[in-house]
């Protein structure tokens, strides 16, 4: 049989761990949630996407970067950046700094910096670009011009005509 315990000897040989106090409020934990800068706007602030199967028609007049992987007819209008996946279609006119086509953008379009056509995308219209890069397979057709720099790009977005763009010495 088991020798009997006392309580007096079970609670001397219990280390003393001081008294018990509730920690300095610059001794709390943080919570996830506190380590959050609210001054600044979330990462995706500014930031529209379009799923797949989802279709949006309109206009669109302001977001810092559009990602498409369903279908959008629209005028956009300050937007930085737009991204069509393979499977997106935009129609419509922009002009916007730059541009990633995986999948398909038909109207008017002015880059005033980088158009990636992706080798899956396909690109058709009145385009222009500062530079461009094309991927195996990529595909562009209509009137496609390099944008000389300090080009205006004009108040309403809408691409010029071509006549707008002399192609030599006059």
């Amino acid at each position: 049989m088991a020798d009997a315990v006392d309580a007096d000897d079970l609670v001397q040989s219990i280390p003393s761990v001081g008294p018990l106090t509730a920690p300095r409020p610059d001794q709390m934990i943080r919570r996830g949630t506190d380590l959050v800068d609210r001054s600044r706007p979330p990462r995706d602030s500014g930031r529209l996407s379009v799923g797949r199967g989802i279709t949006l028609s309109g206009e669109v007049n302001s977001c810092e970067r559009l990602y498409i992987e369903g279908s959008v007819e629209a005028d956009l209008t300050n937007c930085r950046v737009i991204e069509i996946a393979e499977g997106g279609l935009f129609k419509g006119s922009m002009a916007i700094d730059e541009a990633e086509v995986g999948g398909r953008f038909e109207g008017s379009l002015v880059v005033r910096s980088r158009l990636v056509i992706k080798a899956t995308g396909r690109v058709s219209g009145t385009i222009r670009y500062g530079r461009i890069e094309i991927e195996c397979g990529g595909q562009i057709h209509g009137d496609v011009q390099a944008r000389t720099a300090g080009e205006p790009v004009h108040q309403s977005h809408k691409i010029p005509e071509a006549s707008d763009y002399p192609l030599g010495d006059d």
